[in-house]
This record gives structure tokens, C-alpha cells and sequence, in this order.
């Protein structure tokens, strides 16, 4: 076991999810393998500590391990699954994006975040999709490692955590992800924008749905929106919403034990029915199965 693998077994409480006492950053252990199946991904970084995770979008498999991790400049409905060997659980950090460290961390960066978000000097060339992989390289790693360590204290984690995380997103913006988080970061670039136009989805998932509405709203025609949505997230404004509301319906199913026809209505859909075939199609279960499917 890897340094960093050791500290997050020793930090992960059980099996799921572990609050961890710095605000954002969160750890998962998970000791069973799965099997393909549809996900939403918060903006974020995701670091694995030990085993391996594929996931699935827009035709690419990315797969992401102790030398690799995530950048998720937006939050994403993927397909992902979970290599997990015997006696070796999965262990993963998750680091929430917070906009206002990264805008002063690019502000000190003597032009390093402009040249970034152009994919100039080869740093974090890319397409700006919303989700990149990046290679962990030593002082990223020795980052991670020291949060961890703060992490085991709540003092250090007060005093030190917050310094820590700003280090991770610096480190960060010397990968492979940077174009994506400088276009997240700077104003009026499409990332940017779509951003903004995801956020609206989020907070407004169960309202009734007008793409030139929300093009308008960030500034954009109704076609550079539909381009500019697909480069970020592989996914049309419509394919989006539809994961998000199907997202959003199966944690209410599996984790508040709402009933499948109130979950359709809270989530935006007029027929149950609809919902039912739509969900089924998306996560391979009825509404009504799938609690039992998950209870433990």
C-alpha cells in the first residue's frame, strides 16, 4: 500500500461516503467491484488512492488509478464502473472546485492561466470538455499526502486544510486539466458560460425546460449554445436535463424512500409512466425495484 493509500484507509469510516472535517473534501472506500451504471459527477477533482475507475462519455473511457485523476471543471452524468481486487478496497478524495481560490491562485500566476486556457506553451492544451485526465505526478502526490496527514487532526485540518486544498488546485493547474479550470475561471469563455447555464439546470431541474431561454440567459444564440453544450458535456441541453432529473429521482427513491410517483413529479415529469420507461431504460431497474435492489 502507497503512503497515500494507507492515510485514506485510515480516514474512510466504512464503507461509501466519509465527511471529512474540512469543508469539500470528502473520501470513498468501497470493497465490492461495480458494474457499469450511470453516475452523476459533481465539479470537482477525484483522486484514487488505491484500484482503478473507467469511466464512460461521450464515446471515450477514461480510466483513472493511483497515477491518474479526474478534473471536472462541470458537474457530468457519465457511465462509470469500479476495479476492485480482493482484500483491496477502492479508496478515492474528492476535492470540491471553489471558484474564488482558483481565481486567486490563476491571478498569481503571471499570465500562466491565459496561456493555459489557450493551450499555448502545451499546458493544458484541450478542448475544454468539462472532464480531463490528468497524469498525477510526484508533487501532486506529495500534495495529497499532506492534506491527508492534516486531515487526521481537526486543528491541523482548521488550520493547515484550507492552504492544502489551494496547493491541490495549483498543482492542478500545472496538468493536463488547467485549460479546463482557467475556461471555468475567466469570464465570457463557452465553458464559462455553460457553467452558468448548468447551474440554472441544477437549481431548476423540475421546472418546465426552454433551450433558447437559457442560451439567452448566458448570451448566446440558440445554435453556439447547442455547439458549446456538447463540447462540455457531450450531452445536448435535453440529454442533460433528462440525466439530471433521472439522477436526482434515484436518490430520492434509494436514499429518502420517496415513492416512484412522487419522485416523477418532484423531478419535472407530468407522466409517470413516461418516467418509468425513461428510467428503466437509463439504470436497467423500474422505479419501484430499485430501493430493494440497493438495500443492504
Amino acid at each position: 500500500m502507497s503512503e497515500i493509500a494507507v492515510l485514506m484507509d485510515r480516514l474512510a469510516r466504512g464503507e461509501g461516503l466519509t465527511e471529512t472535517p474540512l469543508p469539500g473534501v470528502r473520501l470513498h472506500r468501497r470493497s465490492e467491484p461495480i458494474a457499469r451504471c450511470p453516475l452523476l459527477y459533481q465539479q470537482g477533482l477525484i483522486i484514487v488512492g488505491q484500484g482503478a475507475k473507467r469511466v464512460h462519455l461521450g464515446g471515450q473511457t477514461l480510466l483513472y488509478d493511483a497515477d491518474h485523476y479526474l478534473v471536472l471543471s462541470v458537474p457530468l452524468p457519465v457511465e462509470c464502473e469500479a476495479v476492485v481486487h480482493p482484500d483491496e478496497p477502492l479508496l478515492s478524495l474528492t476535492v470540491d472546485i471553489d471558484m474564488s481560490v482558483l481565481l486567486g491562485i490563476i491571478g498569481q500566476m503571471d499570465g500562466a492561466g491565459e496561456a493555459a486556457a489557450s493551450g499555448e506553451n502545451g499546458v493544458g492544451a484541450c478542448n475544454c470538455q468539462g472532464l480531463a485526465l490528468t497524469t498525477a505526478d510526484a508533487a501532486f502526490k506529495e500534495a495529497v499526502a499532506r492534506l491527508l496527514r492534516a486531515l487526521e487532526s481537526p486543528e491541523e485540518s482548521r488550520v493547515l486544510g484550507p492552504g492544502l486544498v489551494r496547493e491541490l488546485l495549483f498543482r492542478a493547474m500545472h496538468g493536463e486539466g488547467a485549460a479546463s479550470l482557467c475556461a471555468l475561471a475567466m469570464k465570457n469563455t463557452g465553458l464559462s458560460r455553460i457553467d452558468k447555464a448548468l447551474q440554472r439546470i441544477h437549481s431548476e431541474y423540475s421546472q418546465p425546460f426552454h433551450v433558447e431561454e437559457l442560451a439567452g440567459c448566458v448570451n448566446m444564440s440558440t445554435s453556439a449554445f447547442h455547439r458549446a453544450f456538447k463540447d462540455v458535456t457531450s450531452l445536448s441541453p435535453i440529454q442533460y436535463l433528462k440525466k439530471v432529473r433521472l439522477n436526482k429521482a434515484k436518490s430520492m427513491l434509494v436514499e429518502e424512500g420517496v415513492r416512484a410517483s412522487d419522485a416523477a413529479r418532484l423531478v419535472g415529469y407530468e407522466s409517470v409512466s413516461q418516467f418509468s420507461r425513461e428510467f428503466k431504460r437509463y439504470f436497467g431497474s423500474s422505479p419501484a425495484r430499485l430501493p430493494e435492489l440497493h438495500r443492504v
